[in-house]
């Protein structure tokens, strides 16, 4: 059976499951969860007045920004605290502290900080994603056979060389995964982000749906974060399919 096809089947499943509870049988009230057709009349009145798109674009732009700051700041403090026993011993216990704090807990100071706004939603955002990439980094570093860089060092590899032809090379799976982590999380932090502090966006788009009691609209806008974050995790199996090869 093609791979497709068989992921399609449970969520297959689910719909008509779903359908049959709300549309043909009516034992869920419409007003607990609406019917499928109308969450598609309601992703068609959205795709129509351009809203969908629109916050689709704002909630891909504040992912994407605070995603790649995480990753530019995490990605070498990764290899760093990977490679150096000091500079792990001196950060463990600072990153040990403000890695469990949940990114939403940051709200209040990054409007106070950044103003309500772009800014604030990417603060959020790098903090959600950061330490994943950093953790996961570091320790794909840490994990380095130390055949393969005794072995650079005995053909005569300096330092550095050994580090960038050696290490990093074979620290990618652990980084992609990272990535792959750090971005979910940071599609979640958006959404909670814009919830509290934005005009537009998914997150906002669901919290005035439900405010209006348009629960059609808001499963609009959770199927369509559902999505974003399938086609994040397809970017990064695929990367990680080449990487293996």
């Amino acid at each position: 059976m093609n791979k497709t096809i068989k992921a399609l089947i449970l969520p297959l499943i689910i719909l008509i499951i779903w359908a049959i509870l709300t549309t043909y049988t009516g034992i869920i009230p419409s007003y607990l969860i609406p019917s499928p057709s109308a969450v598609w009349v309601a992703f068609e009145n959205l795709l129509l007045n351009g809203s969908l798109i629109t916050d689709t674009l704002s909630t891909l732009t504040r992912v994407l920004l605070g995603f790649i700051i995480a990753a530019l700041v995490a990605i070498p403090l990764g290899i760093l605290l990977g490679w150096s026993k000091n500079a792990n011993d001196l950060s463990k216990y600072i990153i040990g502290v403000l890695r469990p704090i949940p990114p939403i807990a940051w709200i209040p100071f990054a409007i106070l900080w950044f103003g309500v706004g772009l800014g604030s939603a990417i603060f959020i955002i790098f903090l959600g994603s950061v330490f994943p990439i950093l953790i996961n980094t570091a320790d794909g570093v840490k994990r380095t056979d130390k055949i393969y860089t005794e072995s650079a060092y005995t053909l005569g590899a300096s330092e550095f060389q050994t580090l960038k032809k050696v290490v990093v090379p074979a620290a990618l799976p652990n980084i992609i995964t990272g990535l792959k982590v750090g971005i979910g999380i940071g599609l979640m932090c958006t959404v909670a982000a814009e919830m509290i502090g934005s005009s537009n966006g998914l997150g906002y788009l669901i919290l005035t749906a439900t405010s209006m009691l348009d629960s059609a609209s808001a499963i609009v806008g959770m199927l369509a974060i559902g999505v974003i974050g399938l086609g994040f995790d397809y970017l990064f199996r695929r990367a990680e399919m080449k990487i293996n090869w």
